[in-house]
Formats: C-alpha cells, structure tokens, sequence
C-alpha cells in the first residue's frame, strides 16, 4: 500500500477524557507554551511597545555594540550569538565572567533569546530589561513558581503516557509484529524502539513519542502518531500535547552528545528511527516536519559543524530544506535531493537500501553565483520527473483553476483584480484558505477590512455554515480553526512598504511562509500623493514585492483594483489600475468577472488572463453561496482553455488546406 503522510497536528486534548478517565486538568493547555520560562519575564511590561505598534527590530550590529558596552562577552555562531547566561547562579550585580559557559544564544535575525541552562527565553527586549536588573542587584527569582506552572501543564501528557506500553512489552508477539507492520517499522528494531523511548498506546492505536525537556529530562509533552486507512493507501495523523504552535519537540534530542559534530534533520520521527539505525548516526526529527523550523529550535543546532537536511520524497520537501539552510547557515547545511532511489530514510530501510551510500551524495545547500548545467542537471531532471509536484500545491476547492494554473507555486506573483462589490476579498480568502488547509503557511495582509471580520468570513468558509445560530459548535470549529499554518498582520490602511516588507521578512524567518495575501495595494498606499506620484510609487511597491517573492521562495498574491470604466465591459489585464508595471511584473493574472444582468443578480466568473508557467489562460464561471459564503465552480461547464501554442499549431495546420484549395478554383 502506498503511504501518504498527513501532518494536521492537531491538539490531543480531545483524546484526554478517554484516556484519562474523567475531566480534563485545568490549566494543561494554557501553560503548555509556558514550560521552563521564568517569571522574570513579568518585567517585560515596561519594555515591550504597545500591542497596537510592531515590535522594534534590532540588527546584529546593534546587539554586538550593545554587549559590548555592558562587558557582556560573546562568539558568533552560525545563527546565533553564544554568551554566558544571566539567569544561572553569580553575582547579580556583575557581568558574567568569560570563564562562564557560554549557555544564552541570541538569535542574530530576531534578537530573541534562550538559555539551554535554565530555559528561560524572551526577545531583546526582554533581555535587556534583566541586564538592567541585574546591573541594580534584583535577583532573577521565581523558578520555583515556574516549576510548578510546568509541573501542572504536563499532568495530561503524563497521564497518557502513562498509559501506553513499550512495543515489545505488548502481550504477544504476534500484536507487537502486526503493530510494526502497520506503521511500516517492521524493520526496526526493539532496540532502537528502547532508545529513543516510543511506546503504543492501545485505546488510540498510535504510536507515542515523547518530549522530554533538555534541562532536566522531564516529560514536557507527546505526539501521537495513527494510521487511517483510504483506499489501497494509508495516512499518517499526528496529535500533540501542547497545541502544535506550542510543541517545540526535536525528537531525540536527548541522545545528542556534547561532541557530536555532525547531524541529520529528518522530518518525521520513524525516519530518524530508520536512520539512525542504520547508519549510526545523530539524527534528530522536527516537530512540524517539512511545515516549519522554529526559531527556537535553532540554539539546541548551533553545536554542529555540519547538518544534513533529508526532509522527505517529494518536490514541496525539497524546497522547505533549501529554506531551512538558510537559517542554519549555508556553508554547513547539505541536502539529499528526493528520488526513486533516495526515498525518506523509513522507505529506503524498507527497501533494503544504503542510507550511508545515499548521506554521503547530499549536495551542499551553498553554491557560486556562477553554475554550469552540470551542476543544474539533476535539477532539471528532477523537474522533468516531477511535473505535477513541480506545478504546485493543487487547489481542493477549485478545480477548474487547477486546469489552468495547475497549482500553486513558491516563487510567483499573482495579480488579483474586480469590480467594486464583486467578492474579491470574499473570493481570495477563500482561495487561500484552501492552500492553508493543505498546510500551505500562510500570511494575511488586510488593509482595507479588519482582521476580525476577515477571520470571520474565514472561520465560515472554514467550517461551510454560519455559526451565529449554532454558537455551541463555535469552539469545536475555532480549535479546528486555530490549528491552521495562518498568520495575519496588524497593519491597517495607509503603511510604509519598508515597514510592510521588513514584516513579511520576519514572518518568513520566524513561521516559514510560503504564501502572504495582500489586500490591497491601493489602501497600503493611501491617498495623499498625486495622480503622478501614485503611479510611480505603485510601480515602487509592484517591484519590492516582485523582489521579495523572487528572493524568499514565497508566493505573494496582491489584489489591485481596477480603473474606473464602463460596469457593462468585461475587465480587462490593461483595466488593472496604473502602469503596465503590475501586470508584466506578475507571473498571473486573476480577474474576478461580474456580469450584472437587467432582470436579476449578476453571474461570477473567474478569469485567467496571464499564466507564465505554461501559457494556459481561461475562464470558468463561479458560484455563490451565501450561507457558507463560499465560492464553488459550476460542475456543468467546462473551462474555456485557451492554449497558445495548439491554436497556432491549428492555425498552422489549415493554412496549406486553404491554400490548396483556392489553388483549384478556376
């Protein structure tokens, strides 16, 4: 049977009741997030800036000068900067001495903080507030209180745990063989199972991985692992304890050694069983796979020289690796290109191949700024190879824009325009949400309409019926809800492009997004510049995102509204407001059609008007449906393909036929 991961990471916490045999803790899921962080961070009040302004971004020059002025030592690391921690025991009125271990990692992007000693963490902000503290002799007390929090927030983990057995210590051997065989681990052995702590928990029928936390060894959290069969494949689903955003889990963490050097990231745990196994060496599973790499998971890196990025077998995990080098740092990241004969590491054990043999081919994440086709050979091949994966993530809900686009690619800038009133905020949150639940990471702009009521329209579109008069089901739907890779940002009507990229830049580098909305480009700018200076600053801002799509491997779709024209003529790519600038600039044009009628409402239809990646332009008709305010394409019609290439080879075609026969006429 085929094997198709599934990663939804949702909370465990509905599995609780049934496991646990009664209500759930209180307070679990609130204090999940907050394990190990001390209650100096109660300080941050008078640093931080209000919610309703952005957090200030700091550079990496600015935190050397300010470590350097309060006699702070440190040493650059590859992504962070290394100084000895604040918050272990010494003089409080002191600096930390260089002979202390160096235990606090900065990150140079954000600023932000951990100490692997005590793990406290914060942002800059929060670190300079207890350098200030400690300068005055208050001590950083209040780990006891911590520990408590903790101690409270891992009562639903444990209790599960608790409950499940290690595999081989099932009742037969028979269960324990027909368990492996289900998972697809038949191959690994109990001792492998032994070392990196997995067990089987029967009510669930899933596999547990535990977190345990790098401080103390102490149980922090779980994932659960199950298979749900469909058809002749199966699926994997996962649940954690805490939430997902909140489960910070490198899964075998705790079998690292200090003089480990060299490490292979894998993106799912089986994988790092089967590697590890067979090969012996330091592998570690993220705890989103190919999805996202936390920030905060990069100090527990920083130790290794060189890190190996197998992330999976498909095109989508090819690219999250070359992303994630990025933030470890280039020059000491290689990757294994995904292929028939280097699957994920569970496969290639299962198929009796050499995972040594296939480590010792991973290409290094670094190159010149000058290639040959030797060196972009494989790369070419492996598009030839992966044509459907190379053409993108594939909408659910609409698949006639599936026919013409044929997906959604990383990378590309889409222009989205209407009419005024036609539903195109209605229709791209729609449009976008369904690459969201597909585990697309996501990044809304709003700056005509609020981020609640996009929310909102949504949450609606998310859960296909208006929950104002079924309010009992809103939780169950909002916790659905929450689970989803989408972020929003708090910026509302006329911004400083600088301002609006420099936050898509940290969203980037913080949640790994790979799809940011803008909507619209008319309202970021505002209205106090000029006709003139309207159209230069808009050819300005079309180019920054045009860059930083290029740049970021990020999808950016960017609504604009039209010129004001004639309501009774169809839209046009020259109807787009301003200079040709959008329009030649954007890999795709989508114009959303209104056709207004005399005697009753108006057909939606959406257009394809550009489509760089294959020529491919059309238009098929929507449909709308107020109750879930949901747009759906009309199954009767067929999409009007316009493909330039056949017509000119038709037109080719009967040139010679007419020729011909004019040839024969008296």
């Amino acid at each position: 049977m085929a094997a198709v991961p599934l990663r939804p990471c949702r909370a465990a916490g509905r599995l609780l009741p049934l496991l646990c045999g009664g209500a759930r803790s209180k307070g679990a899921s609130l204090r999940a997030g907050a394990l190990g962080r001390l209650t100096q961070r109660r300080y941050k009040k008078d640093v931080l800036p209000s919610p309703e302004g952005p957090v200030p971004s700091v550079s990496i020059t600015e935190i050397r000068q300010y470590l350097r002025a309060q006699g702070i030592p440190f040493h650059d690391g590859y992504s962070c900067l290394h100084t000895p921690s604040l918050f272990t025991d010494g003089q409080q009125d002191q600096p930390p001495a260089t002979s202390a271990p160096y235990t606090l990692f900065i990150d140079k992007m954000t600023g932000s903080f951990l100490c692997t000693a005590t793990l406290a963490e914060g942002t800059w902000q929060d670190f300079q507030a207890n350098v200030e503290l400690r300068h005055r002799g208050v001590p950083t007390t209040g780990a006891e209180e911590a520990e408590k929090d903790a101690r409270r927030a891992c009562e639903d983990a444990r209790c599960i745990w608790d409950r499940a057995l290690p595999l081989w210590e099932l009742l037969d051997e028979d269960e324990t063989n027909e368990t492996k065989a289900m998972f697809g681990i038949s191959l690994v052995t109990d001792a492998t199972l032994k070392r990196f702590g997995v067990r089987y928990l029967r009510t669930a029928k899933s596999l547990v991985f535990p977190w345990f936390s790098p401080r103390d060894a102490t149980l922090k959290g779980l994932k659960l692992l199950r298979v749900e069969k469909k058809g002749d494949a199966i699926a994997y689903v996962e649940e954690t304890l805490p939430r997902f955003d909140s489960y910070r889990n490198l899964f075998g963490l705790p079998l690292i050694g200090r003089r480990d050097t060299e490490l292979v990231l894998t993106g799912w745990e089986l994988d790092a069983l089967a590697l590890h196994q067979a090969t012996g060496v330091a592998s570690l599973a993220l705890p989103r796979g190919a999805t996202c790499l936390p920030p905060a998971l990069l100090p527990y890196l920083e130790q290794f020289k060189r890190i190996t990025l197998w992330l999976g077998e498909d095109l989508r995990s090819w690219e999250a690796a070359k992303l994630f080098a990025r933030k470890l740092s280039l020059k000491r990241c290689s990757l294994v290109r995904p292929g028939n004969l280097q699957p994920r590491p569970l496969e290639a054990l299962n198929q009796g191949l050499n995972l040594t043999k296939i480590l010792r081919t991973a290409l290094p994440a670094s190159h010149k700024s000058i290639v040959s086709f030797r060196q972009l050979r494989e790369e070419v091949f492996g598009e030839l190879v992966n044509t459907e994966q190379v053409a993108g993530v594939k909408w659910a809900r609409f698949p006639e824009l599936n026919k013409l686009l044929k997906g959604h690619r990383r990378g590309e800038l889409t222009i989205f325009t209407g009419p005024t009133g036609s539903g195109k905020t209605t229709f791209i949150s729609e449009y976008a949400l369904d690459l969201c639940m597909q585990g697309v990471c996501t990044l809304w702009g709003s700056f005509e309409i609020s981020n609640i009521r996009l929310a909102k329209i949504m949450l609606t579109q998310f859960a296909l019926q208006r929950l104002e008069d079924q309010l009992e089901l809103y939780d169950e739907w909002a916790d659905r809800f929450e689970d989803l890779p989408l972020y929003f940002m708090t910026f509302h009507g006329q911004q400083n492009i600088k301002t609006v990229i420099d936050t898509m830049q940290h969203a980037v580098y913080m949640y790994d997004i790979t799809h940011v909305v803008v909507d619209n480009l008319q309202f970021m700018m505002g209205h106090e510049h000029l006709s003139a200076d309207r159209l230069a600053a808009q050819d300005y801002i079309v180019g920054a995102f045009r860059k930083f799509a290029t740049d970021n491997t990020c999808h950016i779709t960017l609504v604009i509204h039209p010129r004001k024209e004639d309501d009774e003529k169809e839209l046009q790519t020259a109807s787009i407001f301003g200079s040709a600038k959008a329009s030649q600039e954007a890999d795709n044009v989508l114009i959303l059609q209104d056709r207004k009628l005399v005697t009753g409402p108006g057909k939606r239809y959406l257009q394809v008007s550009k489509n760089r990646f294959d020529g491919d332009v059309g238009v098929f008709p929507l449909e709308f449906s107020k109750a879930s305010l949901t747009f759906s394409s009309s199954g009767k019609s067929k999409v009007k393909l316009k493909k330039m290439k056949e017509e000119k080879a038709l037109l080719a075609k009967k040139a010679p036929e007419g020729c011909l026969g004019d040839s024969k006429k008296p």
